[in-house]
């Protein structure tokens, strides 16, 4: 455990029991949205490198435009 994170705890444990739940369940969340982008982000690899090389064929292809801001 790091430092920094023993002197969080330390102070954590002298809030009351109500203010502890509340912050771990919201680290706690934290940790699990992490590893859910994680696994979405690994998990999609194949298909970002797909839509790459589908899009370097259609610029190298002439069928792309270029993106005029004042278009949008």
């Amino acid at each position: 455990m790091t430092e920094l994170l023993e002197k969080v705890i330390a102070k954590l444990k002298t809030l009351p029991a109500k203010e502890q739940d509340a912050i771990a369940k919201m680290i706690l969340a934290e940790l699990e949205d992490e590893i859910r982008w994680d696994e979405a982000f690994a998990s999609s690899q194949d298909s970002l490198a797909q839509l790459a090389a589908e899009a370097l064929a259609e610029y190298q292809a002439g069928k792309t435009q270029e993106l005029d801001p004042e278009k949008l």
